[in-house]
């Protein structure tokens, strides 16, 4: 399983991070301050760093210039918003620089493409007779390819890494398109009869009354 650390001071956003993230189907590990990341990382590895850069003890950058010649990628995740600090983040090795405050969703989707690019993506997923290649972006039923639409593929990448997860439509909404929706939640609704048709799903996408929806575990998982 992938695993990541993350490397932020404030503890309700870095609480925030590690749920998000362990929803998505990552393993992951925190420290609070820029020596401990120093620390964790000589008796530990990872494949990612979340990163900070205003930090108690040493800054982001500094952790960067140590992270480096591991070559682990780096994500800086920071309130620092101005262009010329992104660009200097960039510049300094990061591999990508998300602004705070951030949805949930980009959060995710900025680590899958560094991952990606880094050849450190995540392994196939396989459910029900039903393969997904996050990498490739690709679906297998039953050995044949599924045409899906990008929201409907990202629908079920989130289910098939929580299985037998009850599911808010409000969380789910928010996890695939990155907002929350109003009050109207028919769009979500609609992808979920498209994919329990176009995979035979009828059976395996459960309706949750009052919550939204779960995929069914397989016995053997």
């Amino acid at each position: 399983m992938i695993h990541i650390l993350v490397v932020e001071d404030e503890r309700p956003i870095s609480d925030l991070i590690l749920l998000t993230l362990r929803q998505a189907g990552y393993r992951c590990s925190a420290v609070y301050d820029g020596l401990a990341a120093a620390d964790w990382l000589e008796a530990n590895t990872c494949d990612l760093v979340l990163l900070d850069i205003m930090l108690p003890g040493a800054d982001g950058y500094e952790v960067l210039e140590y992270i480096r010649p591991t070559g682990i990628p780096v994500i800086f995740l920071t309130a620092k918003t101005q262009l010329h600090d992104r660009v200097y983040g960039l510049e300094s090795g990061a591999d990508d620089y998300i602004c705070k405050p951030f949805a949930p969703a980009e959060l995710v989707a900025r680590v899958e493409t560094v991952l990606r690019r880094c050849g450190r993506g995540k392994e196939k997923l396989s459910m029900w007779g039903v393969e997904l290649d996050p990498v490739q972006r690709t679906v297998l039923s039953g050995g044949e390819p599924v045409e899906l639409t990008p929201r409907e593929f990202d629908l079920l990448l989130y289910l098939m890494r929580t299985p037998g997860v009850a599911l808010y439509r409000d969380v789910l909404f928010e996890r695939v398109w990155g907002t929350l929706p109003d009050s109207d939640t028919r769009t979500l609704d609609l992808h979920i009869g498209r994919l329990r048709q176009k995979l035979g799903w009828q059976d395996r996408i459960t309706t949750v009354y009052r919550i939204g929806y779960r995929l069914e575990k397989e016995e053997n998982t």
